[in-house]
């Protein structure tokens, strides 16, 4: 079959012109009716906040005028203040309890504690005791100034006691009990990461006494101080 294109070229033109006009007019239509719902979904959306914010200040309003209302709000707040600052506290307590342990672990077998007084603010501490010679706490003393300490979170070795002073030391002629022939005083500075209640702190002690940790039966730790002998000056 033989088709013959009778229509000339203008008017093929004139068609090819109105089909893209249509398809321009109807992008065109469609493109402005996605723009006016998207603007109409962005101011419902728009209302929808500023409505909810609003909602959201008037329960706040009511809430407060409620608590106003309330007899002793003012003391409930300050207790549930002071509640939510335990935590910290606890955490920033030194652990007291630790002490003991530390000066066994410390204390020769041969020496005698009469007299302890521990400051945590100041990080000191105060020994005062017997012991059977002054050979026994001059050996005290460098145990307690090479003792180091570590840390379940850190395991470098540090020193757990500083400015170790044996502050004053003497012979003890008025007491019969030959393991209190000698008394001393030593003032100690003490790291307080020792007492950290956060931690779990191991003491390093030198091998220069036998301490009380260190056998089966140990003897008293704290002893009370000579009593003088009578007739004795």
């Amino acid at each position: 079959m033989i088709q013959l294109n009778l229509l000339p070229d203008v008017k093929l033109e004139y068609i090819k012109a109105q089909r893209s006009r249509r398809l321009v007019t109807s992008s065109a239509v469609l493109v402005s009716l996605i723009a006016i719902g998207l603007l109409v979904i962005l101011l419902a959306v728009s209302g929808l906040q500023k409505k909810h914010i609003s909602d959201l200040t008037n329960d706040i309003a009511n809430q407060s005028r409620q608590l106003q209302q309330k007899p002793q709000v003012d003391k409930i707040l300050t207790v549930q203040n002071q509640l939510e600052s335990l935590t910290a506290l606890h955490a920033a307590k030194p652990a007291a309890s630790q002490l003991f342990d530390y000066l066994n672990q410390v204390t020769p077998t041969q020496v005698n504690i009469t007299s302890f007084n521990v400051d945590f603010t100041a990080q000191t501490m105060t020994i005062t005791g017997t012991a059977d010679a002054l050979s026994s706490v001059n050996k005290y003393v460098d145990t307690l100034k090479f003792t180091k300490y570590t840390t379940d979170t850190n395991d470098t070795s540090t020193a757990a006691f500083n400015n170790v002073v044996l502050s004053s030391f003497g012979l003890s002629s008025g007491s019969h009990d030959s393991t209190q022939a000698a008394t001393y005083t030593v003032n100690v500075a003490y790291d307080p990461k020792i007492f950290d209640i956060t931690q779990k702190v191991s003491l390093d002690v030198p091998n220069l006494v036998t301490t009380r940790s260190n056998v089966d039966q140990p003897g008293d730790l704290f002893k009370a101080a000579p009593q003088p002998v009578k007739g004795s000056n």
